[in-house]
């Protein structure tokens, strides 16, 4: 009897000194603001749209849809473009089978192989990879990983998400600023150093871009991360680059809350005067911007209200490093 409750004392004091929540991201964070060039390459290759072949739709008519990621062509894995036009190319057959997916389904598909004016045609518009510019959010010194954008890429055509195969962050530097305007979303023209890479994309997922961190660490302070319980409504900032490509931090107030958005987490408004001048609020481009409340780093801007382009919303920070363990 005396052996079974030492047994339960040593049981208790183990349970005691066991973290009950063990976070996999680091509790300081070095906080980004830094724009950056964004760089996908898909899974397969993308059904975009469709051209004709001999005065006829022959693809569409074959049962493709826009929105299908080709990932084999007779049996043989599609990496690329240049990948499928090689293997369309060196087919002796006929006919050729390609392997799709669709809605998360796979399906096969079979064309003739048909040539014009010593051309394959396909009659597909495809695309490989996706190119644009963001806003750095963090860099988890702890384990290297990074975190942007606060959304997922979406392809322009089919508005569906990129499904990635991989792909960079980079560095871009910001050349103008086309104005927001209510009903109209501004945006930032930028050029890229695509031979000056940061961190290698793993991850495209609703709540942002995550990968590994390659570069030297910036030399920041770094911030405590803040909790969801940490936010409150009232005077925050935002830290993002407008021009002279240098991060600077901007005033907002959070208007609202929601802790039961996925990603829509904090309602908040532009009140600085130098950003509504320069920018007429939030414009594309600041996706991934960090937001500050109390030296905590708190969440990051993903959207502009078209209607009202002084308000975005942004998402939790903690969501973002959640997803960035994955």
């Amino acid at each position: 009897m005396k052996r079974n409750k030492l047994y339960l004392k040593l049981f208790l004091f183990i349970l005691l000194f066991i973290p009950l929540n063990v976070l996999g991201y680091s509790e300081y964070i070095i906080p980004g603001g830094e724009n950056i060039g964004i760089e996908v390459s898909s899974n397969g290759v993308l059904v975009v749209g469709f051209y004709k072949v001999n005065n006829e739709y022959i693809a569409k008519e074959n049962g493709f849809e826009i929105g299908d990621r080709i990932i084999k062509i007779n049996n043989e894995k599609v990496n690329n473009i240049d990948n499928m036009v090689e293997i369309v190319d060196k087919s002796n057959n006929d006919t050729i089978e390609y392997t799709i997916i669709r809605n998360s389904e796979e399906k096969n598909i079979k064309q003739n192989k048909i040539k014009e004016e010593n051309t394959i045609k396909t009659g597909l518009y495809v695309k490989d990879k996706v190119i644009g510019i963001g806003t750095l959010t963090f860099i988890d010194p702890g384990t290297r990983k990074f975190g942007a954008l606060g959304h997922e890429i979406l392809e322009k055509t089919t508005k569906e998400k990129f499904e990635i195969k991989d792909g960079e962050i980079f560095k871009s530097d910001v050349t103008g600023i086309e104005r927001s305007e209510n009903g109209s979303a501004g945006e930032k023209s930028a050029i890229y150093d695509k031979e000056k890479v940061y961190g290698r994309i793993k991850e495209n997922e609703e709540s942002g871009i995550f990968g590994d961190y390659i570069d030297n660490l910036p030399e920041k302070d770094k911030l405590k991360v803040g909790t969801r319980d940490d936010i409150k409504e009232g005077p925050a900032i935002i830290r993002t680059v407008v021009n002279n490509n240098e991060i600077k931090e901007y005033s907002i107030n959070i208007i609202k809350i929601n802790k039961n958005s996925d990603t829509k987490n904090i309602l908040f408004e532009v009140t600085d005067k130098t950003l509504i001048n320069s920018a007429g609020g939030i414009v594309q481009g600041m996706s991934g911007s960090p937001i500050i409340q109390n030296n905590l780093i708190v969440g990051a801007v993903t959207h502009v209200i078209v209607n009202d382009t002084k308000k975005g919303y942004g998402i939790f920070v903690t969501t973002m490093l959640e997803e960035s363990e994955n």
